[in-house]
């Protein structure tokens, strides 16, 4: 027995080494490229509310996370515009916006960022890198050397990030509407933690639980009887987009929703002008970030929308427009705008969105 024991040591102390040396020098399997889920081209349900054609010029671009969806928009010698919508809306929301700035002369392009819309959903961390690197891409792509950049909600902090990170693409001015960015996490629901969280989303990917999903959505549609664009596309996205739920639940946990204040404060150190546009009333990302914005950037100017939501570019487009036309197509900095609302208006919107369901859809 003594004798077999000192045996199975002998072996035991032989093949340790050789198992730590593999180890040590083993690789693992080869990299490769994420999954890549489907984006609403697979959803026929949506096309009657938001087709790929919903704005002109629209066209798709393959990059290494899957397809973009995007438009061009207005006379080819315009002040270049770029618009970054939110966190869960994709381009739709822009419907009152992109149109008539084109009408104004602007070259306007707009695009799904990943996981919404009609772009494609990678199987990766939606962290601002993510969302930045996209729009750098797409500016490459279309041959623009730099533009304007407007961002909404989410946008907003992907606009004041790539500002930061590619301050060579951007023409001289940042406007932020209801900027989201520098949120802090006791002003993030328990429910959108809850359901953000990774357990959540493993139980939410499910086959099972995908079905239900369909199944509700399609019934609580069945039960309307006015559609709301808005709400129907999230509904749409929610129920029938394999990984649009969990894009957002990781844009809120890892991407431009929150801990950008370096990213803001980086703003001065480049010569651009920024705007911020904000309604005292916004729940979603309440009126206090923008006195934060404001102290991280100083040289910022705000306009204060008294009574707006987060839903304010629905709400309050003839204001917002004005404003942002106006320190558009200013030169040098902006001194005239004020904090209070206007009256009259050059701009004549389309109908507006409904939005009659408050403000708990993320814009």
């Amino acid at each position: 027995m003594p004798g077999r024991l000192a045996v199975s040591l002998l072996a035991a102390a032989a093949v340790f080494p050789a198992c730590l040396v593999y180890l040590l020098i083993s690789f693992p399997y080869s990299p490769t490229p994420p999954v890549v889920h489907a984006s609403l081209s697979t959803v026929p349900q949506a096309w009657s509310v938001y087709s790929e054609d919903f704005y002109p010029g629209g066209a798709y671009v393959s990059f290494p996370h899957g397809r973009v969806r995007y438009w061009l928009m207005g006379p080819e010698d315009g002040n270049k515009v770029v618009l970054v919508h939110g966190l869960s809306i994709p381009s739709i929301v822009w419907k009152n916006f992109a149109p008539v700035l084109a009408s104004h002369g602007y070259h306007v392009l707009l695009y799904d960022l990943y996981g919404r819309g009609y772009s494609d959903a990678p199987q990766v961390t939606y962290d601002v890198s993510l969302y930045t690197t996209q729009l750098a891409l797409l500016m490459q792509h279309v041959h623009w050397d730099n533009a304007h950049i407007v961002g909404l909600s989410m946008g907003g902090g992907v606009a004041a990030a790539f500002a930061t990170q590619f301050p060579q693409l951007v023409n001289g001015k940042v406007s932020l509407i209801a900027s989201a960015g520098v949120i802090e996490d006791t002003d993030i629901s328990r429910t959108a933690k809850i359901m953000s969280s990774p357990l959540t989303q493993s139980v939410s990917s499910l086959p099972p639980f995908q079905y239900y999903m369909r199944r509700l959505a399609n019934s609580s549609s069945l039960s309307q009887t006015t559609v709301d664009p808005i709400q129907e596309i999230v509904r749409l996205q929610s129920a029938h987009l394999p990984y649009f739920n969990a894009a957002v639940a990781s844009s809120l946990r890892d991407g431009p929703v929150r801990g950008l204040e370096d990213s803001f404060a980086a703003l001065s150190n480049f010569p651009i002008q920024v705007l911020l546009i904000h309604g005292t009333s916004d729940k979603t990302v309440p009126y206090k970030y923008a006195s934060k914005i404001l102290t991280l950037v100083p040289h910022a100017h705000l306009l204060t929308i008294d009574g707006a939501g987060h839903d304010i570019i629905i709400t309050h487009a003839t204001r917002v427009f004005d404003a942002l036309v106006q320190f558009l197509s200013t030169k040098g900095h902006m001194h005239t705008l004020t904090h209070s609302r206007t009256s009259q208006s050059h701009f004549q919107p389309p109908p507006p969105i409904r939005n009659d369901g408050g403000q708990h859809v993320f814009v």
